[in-house]
């Protein structure tokens, strides 16, 4: 399975001498994000491990940074708040990407530098307007968690 790129995003290095992103294979949709530095997330707490990158996200997108699949197994860390956005304006000097974790055990755990920390996304996004109404419809589903039976 083959991408084609038909896009090319700015994006700065804050240390050359770290790699550039990479998607790792032919049928992945997002790339690996790498920490700049070594970061200790003590137990219970959390940290913030920052990515090396600063991104020019393309207008009409954004950019997805979530958790690696196996990172909460290996590591015990977790995103706190699910998954970050990274607007199009946030791109300036100061504007590194870094990635906020839970560390949801006891211990404390380390990320190296150059360590795979999170995967980036890119989602092309619309924007609406409001129309603002007094009903919006009229059968209610049930609420918080009717398909689930958690009523």
């Amino acid at each position: 399975m083959a991408y084609f790129i038909d896009m090319k995003v700015k994006i700065k290095r804050i240390d050359k001498e770290l790699p550039l992103p990479i998607y790792e294979t032919g049928g992945s949709v997002g790339f690996d994000i790498i920490a700049r530095e070594s970061v200790k997330v003590a137990g219970k707490e959390m940290g913030m491990i920052p990515s090396n990158l600063i991104v020019e996200v393309p207008e009409g997108y954004m950019l997805v940074v979530a958790s690696r699949s196996s990172t909460p197994k290996k590591k015990g860390l977790t995103p706190p708040h699910g998954f970050g956005i990274i607007d199009q304006d946030y791109c300036g000097s100061e504007d590194e990407i870094r990635v906020l974790v839970y560390n949801f055990l006891d211990e404390v755990v380390e990320i190296e530098r150059g360590e795979k920390i999170a995967q980036g996304v890119f989602v092309k996004i619309d924007r609406f307007e409001w129309d603002e109404v007094s009903e919006v419809t009229e059968k209610s589903r049930g609420g918080f968690g009717s398909t689930g039976g958690y009523n």
